[in-house]
């Protein structure tokens, strides 16, 4: 009864593929290739080139500008509820210092 029923291991079901056998290969060392010559051109890009005009400037600029305000908003305000949490907790604490010295003197 308080013996743990342990799980029988099911056996795989479908197709079994065997190991692979991996082959060492030598590597034999060949003939150089020779240095590009300086006189060919360069390849050319076929990546699109980004072109900023004034319109996407100033919507980046208005972006960049509101993360950083949205991200001092939220950090001025954990500092304020860290500020108002250890402000408190001093309150705490003088007024049973207080309430533990009026002890004593009774």
């Amino acid at each position: 009864m308080f013996r743990p029923k342990l799980p029988t291991m099911p056996q795989p079901t479908g197709t079994v593929t065997p190991y692979a056998v991996i082959e060492l290969t030598t590597i034999t060392p060949g003939t150089s290739a020779p240095p590009p010559s300086p006189i060919a051109p360069a390849p050319i890009s076929t990546r699109p080139t980004v072109q900023l005009t004034p319109g996407t400037a100033l919507a980046l600029v208005g972006g960049g500008t509101a993360v950083v305000l949205v991200v001092g908003a939220v950090l001025v305000s954990m500092l304020l509820a860290v500020a108002v949490t250890a402000a408190s907790v001093a309150v705490c604490a003088v007024v049973l210092r207080s309430l533990l010295a009026s002890q004593h003197r009774r």
